[in-house]
């Protein structure tokens, strides 16, 4: 058996233990505070805000200016950023101290994130309610919250450098990838600690762990899409450029040709249509496919769910880019888009929980959930 299963059925053994119900609740809540970290994320950077706080400071900044001499200091450092000399020359103290909000108010929800995550940790650990393959499991978590911090530090650095005036697309890509990584971690542990053995389905994994797969993808082009500001160029569909495929001349005019992936908008809002169309398709796919096997199934239900979040969120998606990214409308894609990964994380989770209990059906008869 592949160490990872092994480790994964450990931990399905783990919600027959006294208090799973309580560590599941717990994971859950974590995941919520994720999906708020991700919004007040995606208004930071609509708004601007990211580059208000000039200093990374894990303890200390947790405490905004108090004084009007405060204020004025942070201001002064703000002032000497290549942002603020090209695109907000002559803002006032009053506009500062707004998008300085969104930022602190994101940094300090990162570390209520922390707190929430170790402290009850070391409970559950200390009542022995977490222990084995599910304690390694979290520690894993919590080393990857550790790192997004890093991560979001120097991404906020890399827009800080002379002449910058946003973060870099690729960094911003992938502290919104890790963020939804932890975040389907979290659900992903938490669904494999439910009380109640899933029934088998008779069904194959693949099509659910491929779907999870290509939502990350989609997620990460997201990120790229966000940082390059793609959404507010050929803000028309479902042509670009008046073509379905526009042309090498618009996809492939950066040198190197490997850069049009991270730093041609034109490219980037392609290849982010091009998956969105792939997910869709696959979705539908598994939906029909598992209907006919096995229908009124549980896992029928899922990919039921699972389908119309995602054409949910194409549609949003459209509307997004038709109205060249509103603020209401990029950040309800963005927290859609983690409803998605999150049905898509479950559905692959019990999936294979399905499978894993599989038995062999009459022919002819339908599995049943």
């Amino acid at each position: 058996m592949p160490a990872w299963l092994a480790g994964r059925r450990s931990i399905d053994a783990a919600s027959a233990a006294p208090g799973a119900h309580a560590v599941r609740a717990w994971l859950y809540s974590l995941a919520v505070l994720v999906v708020l970290m991700v919004a007040v994320g995606g208004a930071t950077r609509l708004t601007g805000s990211g580059l208000s706080i000039t200093e990374w400071k894990p303890v200390t900044g947790a405490i905004p200016p108090l004084t009007d001499a405060g204020w004025a200091a942070e201001f002064e450092k703000y002032r000497a950023s290549s942002q603020y000399q090209n695109l907000n020359q002559g803002m006032s103290l009053a506009e500062f101290r707004f998008i300085y909000a969104w930022e602190w108010g994101h940094r300090q929800l990162g570390r209520l994130i922390g707190l929430a995550f170790f402290l009850p940790l070391a409970w559950f650990w200390w009542r022995g309610r977490v222990s084995g393959s599910l304690a390694l499991a979290l520690l894993g978590v919590g080393a990857l919250g550790g790192l997004q911090a890093t991560i979001g530090w120097i991404m906020v650095a890399s827009g800080l450098k002379p002449g910058m005036v946003a973060v870099e697309p690729i960094k911003l890509a992938l502290h919104l990838t890790v963020a939804s990584v932890i975040l389907s971690l979290l659900v992903w542990i938490a669904t494999g600690l439910r009380g109640r053995r899933p029934l088998p389905a008779g069904l194959p994994a693949w099509p659910a762990v491929l779907l999870l797969g290509l939502v990350f993808l989609q997620i990460a082009l997201g990120g790229l899409v966000a940082g390059s500001r793609a959404g507010l160029t050929y803000n028309t569909w479902p042509l670009m450029d008046g073509r379905l495929v526009p042309g090498p001349e618009t996809l492939l005019v950066v040198r190197p040709w490997i850069e049009n992936f991270v730093d041609n908008p034109a490219l980037v809002q392609f290849n982010h249509r091009l998956v969105a169309y792939l997910v869709l398709a696959l979705a539908l796919w598994q939906v029909v496919a598992i209907r006919r096997q096995a229908p009124g199934s549980a896992a029928a239900g899922r990919a039921t769910g699972l389908l119309a979040l995602t054409l949910a969120q194409a549609a949003l998606g459209v509307t997004t880019l038709l109205l060249a990214v509103p603020l209401w409308a990029g950040l309800a894609h963005q927290v859609l888009a983690m409803a998605v990964l999150t049905m898509a994380t479950v559905h692959a989770r019990l999936s294979l929980a399905e499978r894993d209990r599989r038995v062999p059906l009459p022919l002819g008869a339908p599995a049943t959930a």
